[in-house]
């Protein structure tokens, strides 16, 4: 992990990176780009990670509500259980305490079992699971106090 870098979505490129990470990882809610650029336009912070130039992973906070934020991380899977996930995951965590957050939520597939692990050992705990309206899909909101 010498190599490991974190860059904030900055242009079109970086934002493509993003949305590819994105929608590997959560191909339920895939995303286009003015879907993505939206979410830029919200506030929200976008990074990609790499490993030296090799895209692993990408992250969203999104801005306080409240003193609770909401952090993501995303790692292709094929970048898994070799510290990428836990560096992007405090990397972003870092971010998120100096916005005044108090709680920290994440948003994990219900399938994606590495991901609820992941978050699991982070010291996240489930608050809710939910299919939204028209979608068969299940999410879960896991919760983390500071």
């Amino acid at each position: 992990m010498r190599g490991f870098r974190v860059g904030l979505v900055d242009g079109d490129e970086a934002l493509e990176e993003w949305r590819y990470v994105h929608n590997v990882v959560v191909p339920p809610a895939a995303m286009s780009v003015d879907e993505a650029r939206e979410r830029l336009g919200r506030g929200y912070r976008l990074e990609n990670a790499y490993d030296g130039d090799v895209l692993v992973g990408c992250s969203t906070v999104r801005p306080a509500a409240g003193g609770v934020v909401t952090v993501i991380a995303r790692v292709l899977p094929e970048f898994r259980r070799r510290g990428f996930g836990a560096a992007l995951y405090e990397h972003a965590l870092a971010y998120a305490r100096v916005q005044g957050a108090e709680v920290v939520e994440t948003c994990v597939l219900g399938v994606n079992g590495d991901g609820l692990r992941f978050a699991a050992r982070c010291g996240f705990v489930e608050v809710e699971r939910y299919v939204l309206d028209g979608e068969r899909d299940e999410w879960v909101d896991l919760r983390l106090g500071l």
